[in-house]
């Protein structure tokens, strides 16, 4: 009942704040990452921008680390207009909007460059929109790498080695498709059990992308990193739709161009951390591992297959993609 109370509270809070204050729009953002994440760091840039091109009467208020909840959760707050912009991975974004799912097909992406030529072309950019009907505007992508295995104890060498493997993955159906085509056992969890439990052993290990891996200190639990790269899942900055839909049509304008300037300053910062985390997973003892990518490719084409059959009104974005 408390938490319950709270929460109402929270929301009646942050909706009056989202409001203006003197001769400052200030909006409110929330995402679950901490401070020194890169992903943070396009945020800033995204608070900076806007200030710029606003001439200082825009502001951005951000609430990291989760403190006002998980991504499901502020995805929420964006729908009933309680806080203005979020942060969230694709896959969580799926659950509402289901053109997302294709973003989290395996080996969708031929390399980085085709990834980045499809999210900031027409089919990305059209996906984003997709989100509207359902009360959350998509403002631009950034960068969240490539998922890659990591194990405690047996190396991954080739798919065959995930066989008997318990793998922790998002709570999600095309991962857990994904590392089921390997013949990997998925076991979906929530990312903060997820150190002890793989200490323990109650899973064999994960699939994540080497920032993450890092700053979760997994690298400690975990002694092979496979970089297999099965997936390039995007994270994507979003708007409520009420809450744009209350913007003056200069005030949209200022918040979309400054989120496509921190969409291209987060590249940069997501690339110089996936450098500094590769080497303090190095320096750990941590084996890397460059896999033959073809045989993981080959063996994970079913979940597509699977997904064309199951969702045959998104051949043509998929088809667009892969000819792009």
């Amino acid at each position: 009942m408390m938490n319950r109370m709270f929460y109402c509270l929270l929301l009646v809070f942050l909706f009056t704040s989202c409001k203006r204050n003197s001769d400052v729009k200030v909006m409110y953002l929330a995402h679950t990452l901490p401070q020194s994440h890169p992903v943070h760091k396009g945020i800033l840039e995204f608070k900076r921008a806007l200030a710029e091109k606003s001439g200082g009467k825009m502001d951005i208020k951000i609430f990291p680390d989760g403190q006002l909840g998980s991504e499901r959760e502020t995805l929420e707050l964006l729908q009933i207009g309680s806080v203005a912009v979020t942060k969230v991975s694709a896959a969580t974004l799926s659950n509402f909007v289901p053109e997302y799912h294709i973003l989290g097909i395996p080996y969708l992406f031929r390399d980085k460059q085709h990834q980045f030529d499809v999210l900031e072309g027409e089919v990305g950019k059209s996906i984003l929109e997709k989100g509207s009907k359902f009360w959350l505007r998509g403002l631009c992508y950034y960068d969240a790498g490539s998922r890659s295995f990591y194990t405690s104890n047996k190396p991954i060498r080739t798919p065959d080695d995930l066989k008997g493997l318990k793998i922790r993955v998002m709570n999600n159906q095309m991962a857990i498709n994904m590392v089921n085509s390997l013949g990997g056992s998925p076991t979906p969890m929530a990312y903060g059990e997820l150190y002890t439990a793989i200490q323990q052993g109650v899973v064999d290990g994960a699939e994540n992308n080497p920032p993450s891996f890092v700053s979760s200190n997994h690298y400690e639990v975990s002694k092979y990193y496979t970089l297999d790269q099965h997936s390039s899942v995007p994270d994507v900055l979003l708007i409520g739709t009420k809450y744009w839909e209350s913007l003056t049509e200069e005030e949209k304008v200022w918040v979309q161009e400054a989120a496509n300037i921190s969409s291209q300053a987060q590249k940069k910062f997501w690339s110089e951390s996936v450098e500094e985390s590769m080497a303090v997973a190095k320096a750990a003892g941590v084996e890397i591992i460059i896999p033959e990518k073809s045989l993981f490719q080959e063996k994970s084409k079913p979940v597509l297959e699977a997904f064309q059959k199951e969702h045959p009104n998104m051949d043509n974005l998929i088809n667009k993609i892969k000819n792009q």
